[in-house]
């Protein structure tokens, strides 16, 4: 926790020392309208000085109207530099919090697959929210508040301390006992504000866990039991913010007991210098004006310093996420992926599964340049983990995979995912329009090529009959498409991508048998002079491979074609074909 927070300020003060010309206007302009709480005074106790001696000619009110001019010029030179500094920290802060949120987006982005799997998204998304959201609550109460502070209370210990040494004593001995317990409490109050701040973000992770699911929740009725979920973790949350805010307001109440024992304390010292002869009437009034600037400021003070805590707490979960090591990463010396023949080798693989479930043993496939391979086998075979593997989804226990005589461990991902176009089973769309949904697969393709692509899936159809064509947006993961349709978008996002691999990840579970059968026309064209892998169950797209392999238990137990694997009397494939019914093998 302390090493988050640290990395956090390290972080905070980078992007805050990035602008350096606004960073010492608002420095300069903040530290002079603040030292005018101490200035100001000073000519408001020489005009109660003056008036105090009782004399009224035209000569002493020339003074005091002189003094008045005095301090409008001042009060005039604070305003200047209160506008100047607001208005150029509009204009700093505002950069650096997009700055912040746009660091946070790209290291979020290089995260592995299986991060994403192990963590809600509107818990994520919360988290970046609130990164830049702390850095501006901390930053304003930096700017606003306690630099404010420091540089006012200071000069005002110092001019107290030129009147009489035992009242700068007096305030400075307050202030750093104040300061003290303000430190102790807010240390003590921290790890309670974290686990609010974790009892937010699983409130959060709960709700979006839901709100994605609705529809689950209501086929099987499962209302009762989310509404009954939700209020667990919300009262969890209930009680940790009622215990931080109760301890905030014990805070203030021995607060208050603090600030009354200053006033009495320091007007009673006035007093007794009074007597002797020592302080004026106008020290007086500088003293009063004093203790409710100190008040002010250090009462605040407090509530500051919780509140920057607070930030800090919320922060910190995005800076672990910062500070977590990408599971997967590109090498040092990482090239660029060259496909010429997309032959792919997987040569000795081992792979497991938090280092107790080992998914493949010594596998071992060579799938040839432009070859048509379908993956089989029972659920749990290792069917999947093998696209992922080559996806690089997940690093290798043991083993490589090749392509053209490449190891993908050694090459960067980016590149490794240009040369592959992935059609999974439960396609997700970005909630944008068709148009830019198809196009992700090329972003430079032109409004033609992305129409052709979709002609060629057979999802040119059903678009044009929508009121706003390829402008129609398609709602949060593609909702208010159908899963057949949402299926031929994908399919027109990999033809007009064209990458020389490509893997159909069940990809026409979601269609009809109207829309497969033009789904097949497409798909065929699609797979030309391509190396293609499709894990797929129905007759008709697996009798278009060049190959079958079959899987079970981590690794090949049969391969050939759909007829020479169904010779075989005692075969995997053999049963699992005698198994099937309508088309699909269960």
């Amino acid at each position: 926790m302390q090493v988050n927070t640290k990395l956090t300020l390290k972080i905070f003060w980078q992007y805050s020392f990035k602008y350096k010309i606004e960073f010492f206007v608002i420095l300069l302009t903040v530290m002079g309208a603040a030292s005018m709480d101490a200035i100001v005074p000073l000519f408001f106790k020489n005009l109660f000085d003056i008036l105090s001696q009782g004399q009224r000619g035209s000569a002493v009110m020339l003074a005091l109207i002189f003094i008045l001019f005095q301090i409008l010029g001042l009060s005039l030179l604070r305003w200047l530099f209160w506008r100047t500094s607001t208005f150029v920290a509009n204009d700093y802060q505002s950069k650096i919090m997009t700055d912040l949120t746009n660091y946070c987006f790209e290291v979020l982005h290089l995260h592995s697959f299986s991060f994403f799997n192990n963590n809600f998204s509107g818990s994520l998304v919360k988290k970046v929210k609130w990164f830049g959201k702390s850095y501006e609550i901390i930053a304003d109460r930096v700017i606003w508040n306690l630099l404010p502070m420091v540089v006012s209370i200071s000069l005002m210990c110092f001019v107290l301390f030129r009147r009489n040494l035992w009242l700068g004593l007096g305030i400075i001995g307050w202030i750093t006992v104040f300061l003290v317990i303000n430190f102790i409490f807010t240390r003590y109050k921290l790890k309670y504000d974290v686990a609010r701040s974790e009892a937010e973000s699983e409130t959060t992770g709960f709700l979006a866990d839901t709100i994605t699911n609705s529809q689950t929740v209501k086929l099987f009725n499962g209302y009762g039991r989310e509404v009954e979920g939700f209020a667990l973790v919300n009262d969890k949350l209930r009680k940790l913010r009622k215990f931080t805010w109760d301890l905030d307001s014990v805070f203030q109440a021995i607060q208050g007991l603090f600030t009354i024992s200053l006033e009495i304390g320091i007007f009673y010292l006035a007093l007794t210098l009074w007597q002797k002869g020592i302080l004026s009437i106008g020290d007086f009034v500088l003293i009063q004006s004093y203790l409710v600037s100190i008040f002010n400021r250090v009462w605040d003070f407090g509530q500051y310093i919780r509140r920057i805590y607070e930030a800090l707490s919320d922060a910190v979960e995005m800076t672990e996420i910062i500070n977590t090591p990408f599971e997967i990463k590109d090498l040092a010396n990482a090239k660029k992926l060259k496909v010429t023949q997309a032959e792919i080798i997987f040569s000795n693989v081992d792979f497991y599964y938090h280092q107790t479930r080992k998914v493949l043993d010594n596998f071992n496939l060579t799938i040839a340049r432009q070859e048509h391979l379908a993956l089989i086998g029972p659920s749990g075979a290792g069917k999947t983990t093998i696209i992922r593997l080559l996806l690089r989804m997940h690093d290798l226990s043991a083993g490589k995979i090749l392509i053209d005589h490449q190891d993908i461990a050694k090459v960067t991902q980016e590149s490794l995912w240009q040369s592959v176009s992935l059609v999974p089973q439960d396609p997700i769309l970005f909630h944008r329009t068709l148009m830019e949904n198809i196009r992700y697969g090329r972003p430079k393709a032109t409004n033609q090529e992305v129409i052709e692509a979709s002609r060629a899936a057979h999802c040119h159809e059903f678009i044009t009959h929508l009121s706003d064509g390829y402008n129609t947006f398609v709602g949060e993961r593609g909702i208010k498409l159908s899963g057949g349709e949402r299926q031929r978008v994908a399919i027109a996002r990999a033809i007009l991508r064209n990458a020389p691999i490509l893997v159909l990840d069940e990809a026409t579970s979601s269609l009809d048998s109207e829309s497969e059968m033009l789904i097949q026309d497409a798909l065929a064209k699609l797979m030309v002079k391509k190396t293609v892998i499709v894990i797929a169950h129905r007759l008709s797209t697996i009798r278009m491979m060049d190959r079958i392999v079959v899987l079970d238990e981590g690794g090949v137990v049969e391969e050939g074609t759909h007829e020479n694997l169904l010779k075989k009397n005692n075969g995997l494939y053999r049963r699992l074909w005698q198994l099937q019914a309508g088309g699909f093998i269960h």
